[in-house]
């Protein structure tokens, strides 16, 4: 995902952790005792961070006994990363950057594949060439970003942000307003920013990032995880997998009822129904099944030789020092794949149509 990754240095995990000293850490459970501990879970202002949201309007946590406090659209991987947060859906660069420099957070779990990052620009951009020498919201330094190069090389312009009027912005939700105030021509983001676009008019979708690249090889990777505190990890083990599988029970909930999920991401995302509803069907149908919780070792591998290839991270650890598989494999997860093959594709198969999909998806969530 496109991320300022300049929040790893220690003085700011110090700066942050201090900022945020009412969160707390973990303390262990009461021997033999009811561990009534509040999980703080971080997510920020992304569809991809769906999960986070409808695990509790959903009531998810609640029926499955878990004290949960929310902590949306703030400094996530900051606060993951100074050990001040014990669940949190981050970036999976981030992520591994942060653990050369001592972070005490692991996957936990999958959450998105893919990029499912967009390339919105105003409608009156007709060719890629246009861009060129254009205010664009990509970042001050976009070649050495996830995302852009491949942008850049799909669409035949230079990748080098010497060719543009570059902006840095420090939320999409900004880039958005500035294409829609006219200050820019065009930015990069996740959704609910492209759907917004299309709702509203203000511009269109030029291009999506999927596969990531490196040199002429292309392949799904990791997106972004669900990452969780070793010290949490260690000092609650049964709330830790109860929240990796409330995890789980949130992406089925999106997938089976999604109508009563775009309500909901509409709510705690402050945008209408409508693109909510676009933004899930994205993610479920059009762009295949990229909210997953299934850790796959190849994507998570080529997202790391991508990393190096590409030097996008000072550091690219070892595959064991990020993923705890072993814990993964503890939480007796149901799998994803058959989910998929028996309550999803008979239901909303990949190639149905938007409308088609939203008629279908009104009939099980009247």
């Amino acid at each position: 995902m496109k991320r300022n990754y300049k929040w790893l240095t220690l003085l700011l995990l110090l700066v942050f952790a201090v900022s945020i000293t009412g969160c707390g850490g973990t303390k262990p459970a009461a021997e033999g005792g009811k561990d009534d501990y509040v999980v703080k879970l971080g997510y920020y202002n992304c569809d991809h961070m769906i999960g986070a949201v409808v695990g509790e309007a959903a009531g998810i946590y609640e029926q499955m006994g878990l004290k949960v406090k929310l902590f949306g659209n703030g400094k996530v991987p900051q606060a993951m990363a100074a050990g001040q947060m014990d669940v949190g859906y981050i970036g999976t660069r981030g992520l591994m950057a942060s653990r050369p420099k001592g972070a005490p957070i692991k996957v936990a779990a999958n959450n998105h594949i893919g990029g499912s990052m967009y390339l919105v620009v105003a409608n009156d951009i007709k060719s890629p060439q246009d861009l060129i020498g254009q205010p664009l919201g990509i970042g001050n330094e976009p070649e050495k970003s996830e995302d852009w190069p491949v942008y850049a090389k799909t669409l035949g312009i230079p990748v080098e942000g010497s060719n543009y009027k570059c902006i840095e912005f420090d939320s999409d939700q900004a880039a958005y307003l500035a294409l829609k105030t006219g200050q820019i021509k065009g930015f990069t983001c996740c959704d609910p920013w492209a759907s917004m676009a299309e709702y509203e008019g203000t511009g269109y979708i030029m291009a999506t990032y999927m596969e990531m690249m490196t040199g002429d090889e292309k392949q799904m990777g990791s997106c972004c995880v669900y990452s969780m505190n070793e010290n949490f990890k260690k000092e609650h083990p049964e709330l830790a997998r109860k929240m990796v599988q409330a995890h789980v029970e949130a992406l089925k909930y999106v997938y089976t009822h999604p109508i009563k999920s775009a309500r909901i991401f509409a709510e705690y995302y402050h945008v209408p129904e409508e693109v909510a509803l676009r933004t899930i069907y994205k993610k479920c149908v059009a762009e295949g099944r990229t909210l997953t919780w299934k850790i796959d070792e190849g994507q998570m591998r080529f997202a790391m030789k991508v990393y190096q290839n590409e030097k996008l991270m000072d550091e690219v650890p070892a595959y064991e020092d990020v993923i705890d598989i072993e814990f993964y494999k503890s939480c007796n997860l149901e799998d994803f794949d058959k989910f998929i093959k028996e309550k999803v594709d008979p239901v909303f198969p990949v190639g149905m149509s938007y409308e088609d999909w939203k008629k279908k998806a009104k009939e099980i969530d009247a």
